[in-house]
C-alpha cells in the first residue's frame, strides 16, 4: 500500500516545530547544522539535494526520502535526477535500496513533480 508521501512531508515538517517547543535548543541546533551544510558553495543546492536522495535511499530514512525528494524538486532537479542519485545509491545498498527507491521515492516523485513544474 503506497504512503501519503504529503503527509509525511507534512508531519516531518510540523514535527520539527513541536518538538521545538520543549526541545528548542537542540531542533535549533540540527537546522542550523541543515542551514549550514546547505549552503551553496562549491557545490549548489541542487547537487546537495540529490546527494541528500542518494543518502536517504541508501540508509531507508523514509521521511528523509520525502523531505529530500521535495527539496530537490524545489532546487530545479529533475524527475530523471533524482532517479540516477538514487540509483547511485542502488550501487552501494542493494536490493534495500532498491526497494525504496522504486516504492517510497517513486511515490514522492509522482506527488511532488508537478508542485515546481
Amino acid at each position: 500500500m503506497a504512503k501519503n508521501v504529503r503527509e509525511m512531508l507534512n508531519d516531518f515538517v510540523n514535527g520539527l516545530g513541536t518538538l521545538g517547543e520543549t526541545n528548542g535548543q537542540v531542533v535549533d541546533s540540527f537546522m542550523n547544522l541543515l542551514g549550514s551544510t546547505y549552503e551553496p558553495k562549491a557545490l549548489d543546492i541542487k547537487t546537495k539535494e540529490l546527494i541528500s536522495v542518494g543518502i536517504a535511499c541508501y540508509n531507508r530514512c523514509e521521511y528523509c526520502i520525502v523531505y529530500h525528494t521535495y527539496k530537490a524538486f524545489e532546487a530545479g532537479a529533475t524527475k530523471d535526477e533524482i532517479l540516477e542519485a538514487a540509483m547511485v545509491s542502488v550501487a552501494f545498498g542493494g536490493g534495500p535500496s532498491m526497494a525504496y527507491s522504486v516504492t517510497l521515492l517513486k511515490d514522492s516523485i509522482n506527488e511532488f513533480e508537478n508542485d515546481f513544474a
